[in-house]
């Protein structure tokens, strides 16, 4: 095993068993069995996480001729995937980097005559900033000068303004007087206040005192104008009005927001005197306000809050003024995002996960949805899950991000009906590995006969007839789903001999309302069915091993992944990645507490200890006897590192091999450096073939 990627993670070890190997086994497994891939063997590896690139945030220009597109790069120098941008001719393919000098290059956003194009940038050092560049010349200017990073970047129809919205700093809380400190002394810190209900964020860390509020400024630079004011946060997706005179945008101005977190609503913001007029007053969120090509209705996105653990995000329409609202997708039972209007203001582009893929669609004012694309993917890689960006051009055509199961994501445009692919960007690389073919699965559930939707990525060598060992992978969320995409997690596992298993269990998205919140204050229970049903019929298909079952998650799935080695001995090993594990000590600790205990149990924990409890997988931790290695970022404030240490502590005592792996500086997301995203998927492997066994014969307590 690469030496540069075990430095990438703090191992604590079970004193149970030897440390971790840092060689990887030899290459002469028996068929069936595993062993770790060799570069030279064809076979996708962890080092290969260095050579690959994704396309993202796939902006058409206005006359459809062009596209400016992100292109991530890993680098191996930073450790770190670097966004660039780079343009397209749609007539020719020609391809070439646009923006693409030393630092990070995002949200390209074209002036409303294509002749510009807004993007942010950290070239010039210090916090990434607004500039614009023409498109003639080849000229960039920087447009802002702000300690922090502007986001939601929207031009004005007419071309002569830029809004954004900023974090704009405020006072830190203070209580009591401190010393006057002598002059020269050393003193320890200042004691730290915080007075807010969230007051950390996973991937930002401990929250600066301070609010979202939203500025204009001109294109070409100059002084930036502030428009909203007071303690609350502004932002949402900005839209301009089709005269330039008004914003539309979202914000929860209830006296009692930092409790009540999911009630934003749609106000009109006069650019000119900074009045805010709230065009919706109903229980739940409203947001993404769209304005309509000549100004007369806004699209925005929403959904009553009914308290459920999940809401369909639908698609409404109303006048400018607020008046006349009506829901367009009433009859999709699916989710929308990222609304676009049509040039004639006749219809709304959507898109929308559907049974594990992400659909683009057309959406009459009348509420007739036509399918336009299907197979979007995003940019995150790692593990299969939906997701892609779409854009429309006046005429019509629609440029997207689109990858398949062997595949990332590359720039695809749709023009007269017709699809054409525009980049190949690891078609070089990726065409030199052997990689594991996916195959989708359905079953029916052995709890009540529920269609189960699944993908089997097969081992890289895979012969027909022979059985393999099988990892089941669970997807976090819980709320989320699987799809048909390129995963490295999955391909290195199949390049290690494994079959993985994705699973959509109860409570994933894109298969409807009903089937999302069967989990509803009943999370986990049934979705353990699901996934145990899954893998039985890959083992009845004589694909997989039933000596050789493995399983893992991250997050909501680290949450199944310990509830399932709290009910069944038959895997022979688990990697426990960022769950919880107690959901009392979770929604008191998590980045979200407002959220969590009122939507996803309905009681705080003391109201209702026993329910807590009943769900919590620490309540099984007493039936484990499976190998168990625990995985989390020790900067994780969405299931706290606390969650990890107390389940690793718990199998400890009991005697448990048990390993505790804490990746540096990462949060939630397990895979932002490649070092260390190899790291982790090296021990995981290593950690199934040390055990593929099973667990010693010394019992746990």
């Amino acid at each position: 095993m690469n030496k540069f990627a075990w430095a990438a993670c703090a191992l604590i070890l079970s004193a149970h068993a030897p440390a971790l190997a840092q060689t990887a086994p030899a290459q002469t497994a028996p068929a069936g069995q595993t062993a770790l891939p060799a570069a030279d063997r064809g076979l996708f590896t962890a080092q290969d996480l260095f050579g690959m690139e994704v396309a993202s945030d796939a902006q058409i220009s206005p006359d459809g001729s062009r596209i400016a597109y992100v292109r991530q790069t890993a680098d191996i120098m930073t450790d770190q995937m670097r966004p660039t941008i780079w343009l397209i001719d749609v007539k020719t393919g020609q391809h070439s980097p646009l923006v693409a000098s030393a630092g990070s290059h995002r949200q390209p956003r074209w002036s409303p005559d294509g002749t510009r194009l807004s993007y942010i940038s950290n070239a010039e050092g210090g916090a990434p900033q607004l500039f614009v560049r023409w498109m003639a010349s080849g000229e960039s200017v920087r447009v802002t000068n702000l300690p922090n990073t502007p986001s939601s970047i929207s031009w004005s129809p007419n071309g002569e303004q830029l809004a954004y919205s900023v974090l704009v700093p405020g006072d830190k809380p203070k209580i009591g007087s401190p010393l006057a400190k002598p002059e020269g002394a050393k003193w320890a810190p200042p004691l730290e206040i915080i007075d807010t209900v969230s007051y950390r964020s996973d991937g930002q860390g401990y929250l600066k005192p301070g609010f979202r509020h939203v500025f204009v400024v001109g294109a070409q630079g100059g002084g930036a104008r502030q428009l909203t004011h007071g303690d609350f946060n502004h932002g949402g997706g900005l839209s301009w009005s089709a005269d330039s005179r008004t914003l539309y945008l979202s914000a929860n101005r209830r006296p009692d927001w930092q409790r009540e977190a999911a009630d934003s609503e749609v106000f009109a913001l006069d650019v000119q005197t900074g009045g805010l007029t709230a065009l919706t007053s109903r229980a739940g969120p409203d947001n993404q306000p769209v304005a309509s090509p000549d100004g007369r209705r806004i699209a925005y996105l929403g959904y009553d809050d009914k308290r459920m653990g999940y809401h369909n995000t639908r698609l409404y329409v109303m006048d400018a003024d607020g008046a006349n609202s009506r829901v367009l997708t009433a009859n999709l039972d699916r989710s929308v995002k990222s609304p676009v209007w049509s040039r004639d203001g006749r219809s709304v582009y959507v898109a929308y996960d559907d049974q594990g893929r992400t659909k683009v669609a057309r959406v009459s004012l009348d509420g007739v949805v036509t399918p336009l694309i299907e197979d979007l993917t995003g940019d995150d890689f790692g593990r299969p899950y939906t997701g892609g960006d779409f854009t429309v051009a006046d005429d019509g055509a629609i440029a997207f991000t689109r990858g398949t199961p062997t595949r990332p994501a590359d720039v695809h445009v749709l023009k007269g009906g017709r699809s054409t692919q525009l980049t190949r960007l690891n078609a070089d690389f990726l065409s030199a590995r052997r990689l594991g073919e996916v195959r989708r699965i359905q079953v029916a559930s052995s709890h009540d006969q529920r269609a189960v939707e699944s993908w089997l990525t097969l081992p890289a060598d895979y012969v027909e007839g022979q059985r393999y060992p099988l990892v089941l992978e669970i997807h976090g969320g819980p709320f989320a789903a699987y799809g048909p995409h390129f995963a490295t997690d999955n391909q290195l596992f199949a390049a290690a001999g494994y079959a993985v298993l994705s699973v959509n269990p109860r409570g994933s998205t894109s298969y409807g309302d009903e089937f999302a919140n069967l989990i509803h204050h009943n999370y986990p229970s049934n979705d353990y069915d699901d996934l145990i049903s899954s893998v039985d019929a890959v083992i009845a298909q004589g694909v997989a091993d039933p000596n050789r079952l493995f399983v893992t998650g991250g997050s909501g799935g680290g949450v199944l992944t310990s509830w399932i080695v709290g009910k069944t001995d038959r895997f022979k090993a688990a990697v426990v990645q960022k769950p919880v594990i107690d959901w009392a000590s979770f929604v008191l600790t998590a980045d979200n507490p407002a959220f969590f205990a009122r939507y996803w149990f309905g009681e705080f924990p003391w109201e209702n200890p026993e329910a807590y409890w009943r769900r919590s997988p620490l309540s099984l931790v007493g039936n484990v006897k499976t190998p168990t290695m625990v995985v989390v970022g020790d900067e994780d404030y969405r299931t706290p590192v606390s969650e990890s240490e107390q389940y690793y502590t718990a199998l400890q005592l009991r005697g448990v091999p048990t390993a505790l792996v804490k990746i540096p500086g990462v949060g939630h997301s397990l895979a932002v450096r490649p070092s260390q995203n190899a790291a982790r998927m090296n021990a995981m492997i290593e950690w199934f073939e040390r055990y593929k066994d099973g667990a010693p014969a010394t019992p746990a307590r």
